[in-house]
């Protein structure tokens, strides 16, 4: 997308905020969506592809409708599958672009630091946002080497058309640049004064995003757990009560509502939320291609059956013969996905000690530089001093240099260098201006010991958006591995309770609920013949599953426990992408484990509940 065209996608945007509302401004929105997230598809194909998916979905849901609740209802039914079809496609390169834009801008403070730690070894605009560009990774760093490529013939360095396209989204970064561009012409004395100021508009502006956005999604999140989460499991609860009392509640309509509806409607909420982030910090993007990854589609696969067969069979056997389809799903799917993603998760972890360790690394370099030691015999100082993963690295880089002769960024990353697999945008933004500080000699350790305290600060800003949000993920978290499994099997072991209680003295009513609860086995002279028949014939059609059409216990179980796992992998998902942006890697790994700890959680409550009744 050129500069032209992002003017005019951030002027359409405007007008859609404006809330205009008409045809036009909706497809450049859509067709804004596309081209940044770099699809081969125009959005007129998006269009297309919409309208398709939603005749498909409303003709399966008539037909569907129409078998189960009968004509009347569905045409109204169709009709809103298609429309819902049509939206989600054509909103979906939208919702996709704007959970983009919110990863990306998590770099925002770490761009503007580059740009200003350039700026004070040589204040010069085309140099700093060359710099800032090429040693950044993402959407935000290749915009801005784009639009530096695109004014390399003109008077300007290209970054107040880079402010512009991404004011929608980030309205400090355009002051920021507007400070770096002052900067570049105000005197000496004052030039340090107004990077200073850029760097702190963008922390600021920051922290002022997150702070407003942990304000405004506590009543979403407080909503879509009550209505999401509380409500569907109170009503779960008077299943029971319900058929005692004669109330016929056939398991279609359950299995429509818990594994359909309700599910659906909490990714839309789920996608709602994420759209409103206004900034992440996700980790670094670990691809296949990595040294520490291997391929493990094959274990993940054989991991995940084996594990889930043995679930099924002990859950089978010790729990209830209807838990062995939730035991083995919960528990196969978590534990594929958890060998899946732990390799990576792993690299990341690798990462995080890294980066946890690198203000401590320029601060030692830093502060030989600008006594006089050269950069190289500076790095190698930081790593005989330094403990742990950075220290070592370092030490290795040190060693590098000092064996083959070779300068500071071929000794970290060149072929077989320690930080070539080290996939951290903070540590190669680190070595690129160490390269620059190797040019420049003695003047640059000051400007190395502000990187250092630069890097203290992304991080402190990073660790309080984790505290702020810490309430509200740490809630959806718990409730998605243990609480709602919990009341699911507590409330399918009180569905056992009232199936296999003696219904003799209770009336017509209870009576006849608790047949349609144990699926028939109450039969007519089971109820006359007294008490002691009616209880066993209740009994039995709780384990036997009932006749057609009835709400039997197996049939509940199966229901809540699908819920349950849905809930799992939902709210795990949600609250991983407000943490921290929806990344792949934790996502698979969060949803891994929270699986077969839901799994589990559901078949204790459900038989230590059922000791109860």
């Amino acid at each position: 997308m050129t500069e032209r065209e992002s003017i005019q996608s951030s002027q359409s945007g405007r007008s859609i905020r404006s809330g205009t509302g008409d045809d036009s401004a909706a497809s450049a929105e859509l067709r804004r969506a596309v081209a940044f997230l770099g699809w081969d598809s125009s959005a007129e194909r998006v269009v297309g592809v919409g309208y398709r998916v939603g005749a498909v979905a409303g003709a399966v849901v008539t037909a569907v409708a129409a078998l189960v609740v009968g004509a009347v209802a569905a045409a109204p039914a169709g009709l809103a599958a298609f429309v819902a079809g049509v939206h989600a496609v054509h909103r979906a390169p939208v919702w996709l672009a704007s959970l983009r834009r919110t990863r990306a801008l998590g770099a925002a403070p770490g761009l503007v630091g580059r740009l200003v730690l350039r700026m004070r070894l040589d204040p010069s605009t085309e140099r700093a946002v060359r710099f800032a560009g090429r040693t950044g990774d993402g959407p935000l760093a290749e915009a801005l080497s784009r639009h530096e490529r695109g004014s390399a013939d003109g008077p300007t360095s290209g970054i107040q058309a880079f402010a512009r396209e991404w004011r929608p989204w980030f309205p400090a970064i355009d002051r920021a640049a507007a400070l770096v561009r002052t900067a570049a012409t105000a005197p000496p004395e004052r030039r340090g004064r107004c990077l200073d100021r850029a760097l702190d508009a963008t922390l600021s502006g920051t922290t002022d995003r997150l702070a407003s956005f942990v304000g405004a999604v506590r009543g979403p999140v407080s909503a879509l757990y009550a209505f999401g989460v509380l409500l569907p499991l109170a009503l779960i609860a008077l299943l029971p009560a319900g058929a005692a009392a004669g109330v016929a509640i056939g398991p279609g309509l359950v299995a429509g509502l818990y594994l359909v509806a309700l599910p659906g409607g909490l990714v839309a909420a789920s996608a709602w939320l994420l759209f409103r982030r206004p900034v992440a910090f996700p980790p670094p993007q670990i691809g296949g291609d990595h040294p520490d990854v291997p391929e493990r589609r094959g274990h993940a696969l054989l991991a995940g059956c084996a594990l889930g067969a043995a679930a099924a069979v002990v859950a089978a056997r010790a729990v209830a013969p209807w838990a062995w389809p939730v035991a083995g799903v919960g528990v196969g799917v978590g534990s594929a996905l958890f060998v899946l993603a732990r390799p990576r998760r792993a690299v990341l972890s690798d990462v995080r000690d890294v980066e946890r360790g690198l203000p401590d690394a320029m601060t030692v370099i830093g502060g030989d530089v600008a006594e006089g030691v050269a950069v190289e015999t500076a790095v190698a100082n930081a790593g005989e001093r330094l403990d742990g993963a950075t220290g070592e690295l370092f030490e290795r880089a040190g060693r590098r240099s000092d064996t083959l002769r070779v300068g500071v960024r071929e000794a970290f990353l060149g072929q077989g260098g320690p930080a070539a697999p080290v996939p951290s945008p903070r540590l190669r933004g680190a070595i690129a201006l160490l390269s620059v500080a190797a040019r420049e000699g003695r003047p640059a350790g000051d400007v190395l010991l502000e990187l250092a305290d630069q890097l203290e600060s992304l991080r402190d800003l990073e660790r309080d958006a984790r505290r702020q949000l810490a309430s509200v993920t740490g809630t959806l978290s718990n409730t998605a591995a243990v609480f709602a499994p919990l009341v699911g099997g507590a409330t399918v072991a009180l569905a056992t309770g009232i199936g296999a209680v003696d219904v003799g003295g209770l009336g017509a009513g209870a009576a006849a609920g608790a047949d349609v609860l144990g699926g028939g086995g109450l039969s007519g002279s089971g109820l006359s013949g007294g008490g002691t028949a009616g209880a066993a014939g209740g009994s039995g059609a709780a384990e036997t599953g009932g006749g057609a059409g009835s709400l039997s216990v197996p049939v509940l179980g199966r229901i809540v426990g699908t819920y349950v796992l849905l809930l799992a992998a939902l709210l795990t998902g949600l609250a991983t992408g407000l943490e921290r942006g929806f990344d792949r890697t934790l996502v698979a790994y969060r949803i891994g484990i929270a699986l077969p700890t839901a799994t589990a959680t559901f078949l204790v409550a459900f038989a230590g509940a059922g000791l109860l009744f």
